[in-house]
């Protein structure tokens, strides 16, 4: 298990990271603006036009530290990991589960269960605590739709069918997002999903804080050894992560969107953080980036108690007692995977 939960988020254009003994030393302008040991650090994020030396990388493989390379705006690009020993067991566990409908199916299920009921939560604690009558009203309604969706995803027994389910959920929990956000006006008013590009800046908002826990989860799947890129929720696809993506689900409403509200009523974020280019897509400006990666890091480093452990932890080490559950489950060392149900 990784001890440390501190992400080094590079976000200055030009910058170049190189290793200075055994730190890590971010140069700016032929000048070095910070040093950081090795040893502090979880993971390493690059977004844009950053550089970083071969002796860099290699050190940070060996140590542990996942190096990964964004756009300036937060697309996913590539990442640096290190050997993971002892995997091979595992990984041939986890392929031949893919090619089993039944394993997959119970997999899937356990996925799509702790997905639906974390949003079911995130709309009930809303209801209670911030939300007018009329929207505490809504935000009860769609949480009841999403409790009979749970119903009928214990009574599916296909992929397939399990899949169609999770769509469903997610626009039952979708359609009332507006009901979480606390704020007047039209910058935050959410009409649909929109990802590539996003098309409002509570899109944009959303879509950047799913590429950090992604980028968390993959780190937490490369670390236990598991292959990031064979899931059961997801269809495997030429480079997409889909047992990441699969993991990533239990945590989308409950860690990411609670980041992006609590940003949005708090009114830490606002219509002048967010840039619309000509076709249409918002970014999130430098500025208000930083602030989005302070916050996030910040609510990684909270404590919490894992509810099926029995154990406090931080929430950014969640994602990797989930991955750790999800390996003891491939190997037979448990009946079935145990999402974490947050409450």
């Amino acid at each position: 298990m990784k001890r440390h939960l501190n992400t080094l988020f590079i976000t200055t254009q030009g910058a170049y990271l190189k290793k200075e003994g055994q730190a890590v030393a971010v140069r700016i302008e032929r000048e070095t603006r910070l040093r950081v040991p090795l040893h502090n650090l979880d993971a390493i994020a690059c977004f844009g036009r950053v550089g970083a030396s071969p002796a860099l990388m290699g050190a940070c493989a060996e140590a542990g530290v996942s190096f990964s390379f964004l756009t300036e705006h937060g697309r996913f690009i590539a990442s640096v990991n290190g050997f993971t020993p002892g995997n091979v067991l595992l990984r041939r566990a986890q392929y031949r589960a893919a090619d089993d409908p039944a394993i997959s199916a119970e997999l899937t299920r356990s996925i799509v269960l702790g997905k639906i009921a974390n949003s079911r939560t995130v709309l009930l604690r809303a209801a209670r605590e911030g939300a007018d009558a009329e929207s505490a009203e809504r935000l009860k309604h769609a949480a009841g739709r999403l409790s009979a969706s749970i119903v009928e995803v214990k009574a599916a027994d296909s992929v397939d069918r399990l899949r169609g389910l999770e769509g469903e959920a997610a626009s039952r929990y979708f359609s009332v997002f507006n009901d979480l956000v606390l704020v007047a006006g039209d910058t935050f008013r959410f009409k649909k999903r929109s990802r590539r590009p996003p098309l409002d800046p509570l899109n944009c908002l959303l879509s950047f804080l799913y590429t950090l826990l992604l980028l968390d989860i993959r780190s937490a799947c490369e670390a236990t050894g598991l292959d990031a890129a064979v899931g059961y929720l997801h269809r495997d696809r030429p480079g997409r992560p889909g047992l990441a993506l699969d993991l990533m689900e239990e945590f989308r409403a409950p860690l990411a969107d609670r980041v992006a509200l609590t940003l949005i009523n708090r009114q830490q974020l606002g219509a002048r953080d967010f840039v619309r280019q000509e076709s249409g897509a918002y970014l999130l400006t430098d500025d208000a980036r930083k602030r989005v990666l302070v916050a996030w890091q910040e609510r990684k480093q909270e404590e919490t108690r894992h509810p099926l452990l029995d154990a406090r932890t931080s929430v950014g080490l969640l994602v990797h007692l989930q991955a750790r559950l999800m390996a003891r489950r491939l190997r037979g060392d448990l009946d079935a995977y145990p999402p974490l149900i947050w409450k």
